[in-house]
């Protein structure tokens, strides 16, 4: 290579440096000094040309040993089944050298994306409401029994399938908007392609609706069909569709999902169809759902407001947007605190102590953490009312620990 380069170059010239005068005492002919000059910068030129091409064979020779040197190593290294990256040193100085994740960390990284993909303080909810209300149907000890559990499990599998067909179709419908609410979720951020958003709620909703049919009870297949119409009309955006634009509309599509279908359908799952008992609504089941509306209601409206700012930009006329951020808090935080009111209410007409003790007890203590907690509360702040909703859904989360001691 070297031989090739140098070809293209001519050779140095050989010539003595001669002053002007010493020319002229010998020749007797002044020299010329425009000659002189021009003979020194050919020299210079052509000196300068022979560094550089000894400068890039000198280059080539470093990345062709360096490319050997690795080659050696990739071989070593898939004789011994080991990857490249587990070589200290192996490309790791080499800038946007390619380091392919172990099968470990790709499938965290799955499973962390699906784990914000479900949203699961939604999923938790939902679990919870289910193992909640199905104990409401238990009248004696015996009822605790392989058949009850198994009509259980059922339930909660179904309803959490649909759930995730549910929130993976308003992320989809809310590309756009995530990017400005909430940008981690997996499609906003690009972590999920559209595809593969489409292909999770597909799938999911045909495995929802195929568990329904298995299980045969026509109380959990109802509660899954009508949770998957409203939660379609809710999302999606198409002529006459996507209720979420409507403020009293959307949060009439979640009280119903929320209030209604999980309390009564799911009750009658295990009362019809897993005790066969006639289908009678017991007074802690009317409690549940009465006190549920309120909740359900305020979960409609204050998921709203820390997303005012991309509601606003896309057109969606939520409460929020219509009536500011102070008042719907404060119409929220008012709703919750009559609705635990009312669950003293009940509970200190219970004839039984235990639980008057308990429920009066639990939802006095509750009311209070959540107006000591309402009056520090700092609406300036994205963070803060982001976390009092991760908190109203605590509060929802321990109202489901109380519904079954309700007697």
């Amino acid at each position: 290579m070297e031989s090739i380069l140098i070809v293209s170059f001519p050779k140095p010239l050989s010539f003595p440096v001669v002053s002007e005068v010493s020319a002229s005492k010998t020749t007797g002919v002044p020299f010329p000094r425009c000659r002189v000059r021009n003979m020194l910068e050919k020299y210079r030129t052509v000196k300068l040309q022979r560094g550089l091409v000894a400068q890039h064979v000198a280059r080539n020779n470093e990345i062709s040993s360096a490319y050997q040197s690795r080659s050696a190593k990739h071989i070593a290294n898939a004789a011994s089944s080991q990857p490249l990256e587990s070589e200290p040193g192996a490309l790791e100085s080499e800038p946007g050298a390619y380091h392919p994740k172990n099968p470990r960390e790709s499938m965290q990284d799955a499973l962390n994306a699906f784990y914000r993909f479900s949203r699961p303080h939604t999923v938790i909810g939902t679990a919870l409401s289910i193992s909640s209300v199905s104990l409401l149907a238990v009248e004696k000890l015996s009822d605790f029994s392989p058949l009850f559990f198994t009509g259980v499990l059922e339930a909660i599998v179904a309803a959490l399938l649909m759930n995730v067909y549910i929130v993976g179709l308003n992320q989809l419908s809310d590309i756009e908007i995530d990017k400005v609410n909430k940008p981690y979720l997996p499609l906003a951020s690009g972590e999920y392609s559209v595809t593969t958003g489409v292909m999770i709620v597909s799938s999911f909703a045909i495995l929802s609706f195929w568990l329904g049919w298995i299980v045969g009870s026509w109380p959990l297949f109802w509660a899954l069909f009508i949770s998957f119409m409203l939660g379609t009309a809710y999302s999606i955006n198409v002529p006459l569709l996507r209720w979420k634009r409507f403020a009293l509309v959307a949060a009439m599509c979640i009280l119903a999902v929320r209030a209604v279908i999980v309390q009564i359908a799911f009750f009658l799952h295990i009362q019809t169809y897993v005790f066969g008992r006639p289908a009678v609504f017991s007074r802690p089941v009317i409690f549940a759902t009465a006190f549920m509306s309120f909740f359900s209601v305020v979960i409609a409206l204050f998921k709203d407001i820390p997303d005012i700012d991309g509601d606003k930009i896309f057109g969606i006329r939520s409460f929020t947007v219509r009536l500011g951020q102070e008042r719907v808090f404060w119409i929220c935080i008012s709703l919750l605190e009559m609705a635990y009111c009312v669950a003293v209410l009940v509970g200190a007409a219970s004839s039984s102590l235990w639980s008057r003790y308990i429920t009066v007890s639990g939802h006095a203590i509750l009311a209070a953490i959540l107006w000591n907690r309402a009056k520090s509360m700092d609406l300036k702040s994205k963070a803060a009312i982001t976390s009092f909703y991760m908190f109203i859904w605590k509060l929802f989360y321990a109202e489901y620990l109380l519904i079954p001691l309700v007697r």
